[in-house]
């Protein structure tokens, strides 16, 4: 699942602020009436909480603890947690923008080919599988959960009332690059000058920086070529645009903000990756549905998000830790998840198979999403990760909310983002 400059958030619900307290007890250990208990420690709706029911059902002798806090805390949890050697769980999702940095910290993880991974290798999209392996892939430090296909979401009714189609493929058909994207934006914003065209130009600039192959760092030696890489500035410079014309809601993403506009229907179009379409279903409410669709995002798909489940080393049961990983993540409980909560499986059985395909969701007025993102997902090409991005990615995004609140002009907060990146990679 989500990502790197944005990441998926979800409310803390009382349950997760309650694991969140006891999770410096440390991986899940012997409870007293002799089963082995395991946890896992996620971010998000990763739709496993039926799956550990079926498990526990399954293996009477396994108890199960799901802790999940947000993307960012959870991250910055685990990094500590590792130093520290203690308070890890079990099992733990990286998310695919700070995998490269916890390979950094293979020391610290179990290899999950001591109990057979390599074994599976096959089961994942090539390039999924090599994300969470490194040494050659004699090392496997994570099974791949789902991945972030990309699409582009919209307000069938704004888009209406502007004057534009609301059919799903003639939208798809207005935008096949991101410059005729900011033209659709033109046309929207003179028609419907109460509504903002997008939600946050951050959303929109890493959508499209995720087409290309490298981003921030070179692939060949990690080094950082944020300042060099002309794609990072095209794609800057396209998203500041749309927030110098206010063309966006200068909202902070899956915020409490964005999700009282998503209410409000306080913009039109979003950037939407397979596991983003709950999260608008859940701000925007029933009263919405049939009014968002799901159409084909400017330049070709993308890749934003997506994760892994790796087994920390100071964990009691690691054995018995990998095979929960292996069985969820698994091509039938990954169709499972997709149909349950849309995130879309990383196994190519998986994403291929005709119940996935033929999913429709009848929130977004019945789109195809299984085909929708199943065909993005055969063209992705995943951007490269540096060992920093997760330093380098946000100073980006604060750059453009400067520019969406007016504060600072594309050139002047591009420039200060390229200094703050500099200084973050020293």
């Amino acid at each position: 699942m989500s990502r790197t400059l944005v990441g998926r958030t979800t409310a803390i619900t009382a349950v997760a602020l309650a694991a969140t307290l006891v999770a410096a007890c440390g991986g899940g250990s012997d409870a007293g009436d002799g089963k082995v208990k395991l946890s896992i420690g996620v971010f998000s709706d990763f739709g496993y909480a039926n799956l550990i029911k079926e498990y526990q059902a399954s293996h009477p002798d396994i108890e199960i603890e799901q802790r999940t806090v947000k993307m960012e805390q959870h991250h910055t949890q685990l990094a500590t947690q590792l130093a520290g050697g203690r308070g890890a769980a079990d099992i733990v999702a990286i998310e695919e923008g700070n995998i490269t940095q916890f390979r950094q910290s293979k020391d610290k993880f179990v290899n999950l080919a001591d109990y057979g991974a390599k074994d599976l290798e096959s089961q994942w999209a090539a390039w999924k599988w090599n994300q969470g392996a490194t040494d050659g892939g004699n090392f496997v430090l994570g099974l791949g959960t789902d991945m972030g296909s990309l699409a582009l979401c919209y307000r069938r009714d704004l888009f209406e009332a502007a004057g534009l189609p609301a059919d799903r493929e003639s939208v798809g058909k207005l935008w096949p690059t991101w410059e005729k994207y900011l033209e659709v934006a033109d046309t929207f914003s003179q028609k419907t000058p109460g509504k903002k065209f997008v939600d946050t130009a951050q959303n929109v600039y890493k959508a499209i920086l995720d087409q290309t192959e490298e981003g921030y760092f070179a692939k060949a030696d990690d080094s950082f070529i944020g300042d060099k890489n002309d794609k990072v500035k095209q794609a800057f410079t396209l998203a500041a645009t749309l927030g110098e014309r206010k063309q966006t809601g200068a909202l902070a993403p899956f915020s409490q903000d964005w999700n009282v506009a998503l209410k409000q229907a306080s913009f039109a179009t979003t950037t939407c990756p397979a596991w983003a379409l709950a999260l608008i279903k859940a701000g925007a409410g029933d009263e919405a549905a049939g009014k968002w669709d799901v159409a084909a995002a400017p330049g070709g798909g993308g890749n934003w998000g997506g994760s892994f489940l790796a087994v920390p080393k100071q964990g009691k049961h690691p054995k018995e830790a990998y095979e929960l990983a292996k069985w969820l993540t698994a091509p039938e409980q990954q169709k499972r998840i997709f149909k349950e909560t849309g995130n879309l499986p990383s196994e190519p059985a998986a994403y291929k198979d005709p119940e996935v395909t033929a999913t429709t969701n009848e929130y977004f007025n019945k789109a195809p999403v299984g085909q929708i993102f199943g065909t993005s997902a055969e063209s992705l090409k995943p951007t490269y990760r540096g060992t920093k991005d997760s330093k380098v990615a946000p100073v980006f995004g604060n750059a453009l909310s400067r520019v969406e609140t007016g504060k600072q002009s594309t050139a002047e907060a591009f420039a200060q983002a390229l200094q703050e990146a500099r200084d973050a990679v020293k």
